[in-house]
């Protein structure tokens, strides 16, 4: 079995401290912070981690899209490409790209799956923990086909507990070691079966969506118990060409991945996932104005690897 090296799980906005990642690090699956509003965050939170892991940067590898992409491309550690171009991660880490950076230390992952397959595709030297694995990574990341049962009970078991730490490193150890029964798969079992018992809120507040013009919005105020905002997205996704998610705060804003629709320019975000992103609750009226006035989208075709 190859050697684990340290495993730090972050997202783009809640990165850790550079200084508490010992020798050389590759971050995988990462996007650079976004700019929202007045909050300049990749000055706030991505730069100070760059510049806090100088050299002992080996690689960042992702595949989200973002305008400061082009700054980066003459440094050969940083593999960027965007959500259409690659739909995952994973199918990014080549055998070449890791003989290329060589030995490291430490892996710094995105906490959802592809960063997880991606973690562990590194580990393993570039190749697939499984066959078909980048593609389930693929179907998991862009909601677009569907992923194999292995892929689709981890990913189930990392929406229900997605603060679990211990649940990512069972992950990652699950499919370096060769998926083999014992505790990692016991971890994971348990954390899918609380999925299960998410999903029939998720179903419930479904019902609570309604359409206005080419939005489907829903409020989850109110609401007890836990539900999985993907899966409700995706049911509005099923019932008008954008989908609203208004819960704590904030609207988190969707439409199919090959939809065309870019949300990044059209609410002026510097950087993210194009048909994801997510803003303050106070402006709904005007991001549904805006998406109902807006041109029909040109829906996007997918190149470079991914299925789309």
């Amino acid at each position: 079995m190859p050697s684990m090296p340290q495993l730090f799980f972050a997202s783009p906005r809640m990165l850790p401290r550079a200084e508490k990642l010992p020798g050389r690090v590759v971050v995988l699956d990462i996007a650079f912070a976004a700019t929202v509003g007045t909050s300049v965050s990749f000055e706030l939170v991505t730069k100070p981690f760059l510049d806090g892991l100088g050299d002992r940067l080996a690689a960042w590898v992702d595949h989200h899209d973002h305008e400061k992409h082009a700054q980066f491309a003459r440094d050969s550690r940083f593999v960027l490409a965007t959500k259409a171009e690659h739909g995952a991660c994973p199918e990014m880490v080549t055998p070449e790209l890791v003989r290329q950076v060589g030995p490291i230390d430490t892996i710094c992952t995105h906490v959802d799956l592809d960063g997880l397959y991606a973690a562990a595709k590194w580990i393993l030297g570039g190749v697939e923990p499984y066959a078909g694995a980048d593609e389930d990574a693929r179907a998991v990341d862009t909601r677009v086909g569907t992923p194999g049962p292995l892929a689709t009970r981890i990913d189930r078991a990392l929406r229900a507990k997605f603060r679990d730490d211990q649940l990512k490193r069972a992950v990652v150890s699950y499919l370096v070691e060769g998926r083999k029964p014992g505790v990692h798969d016991d971890v994971i079992r348990e954390a899918a079966a609380e999925f299960e018992r998410r999903d029939a809120k998720t179903q419930e507040l479904a019902k609570r969506f309604t359409i206005r013009g080419r939005v489907a919005v829903v409020d989850t105020q109110g609401a007890s118990g836990q539900f999985d905002k993907t899966d409700l997205l995706l049911a509005g996704q099923a019932r008008a060409a954008v989908s609203i998610v208004r819960d704590s705060g904030m609207l988190t804003i969707a439409a199919p991945f090959d939809s065309g629709w870019d949300f990044v320019s059209l609410f002026a975000i510097g950087g993210g996932m194009p048909t994801r992103v997510t803003i303050p609750e106070t402006k709904l009226d005007d991001v549904i104005a805006k998406i109902n006035e807006a041109p029909a989208p040109t829906p996007r075709l997918a190149s470079g690897g991914s299925d789309e």
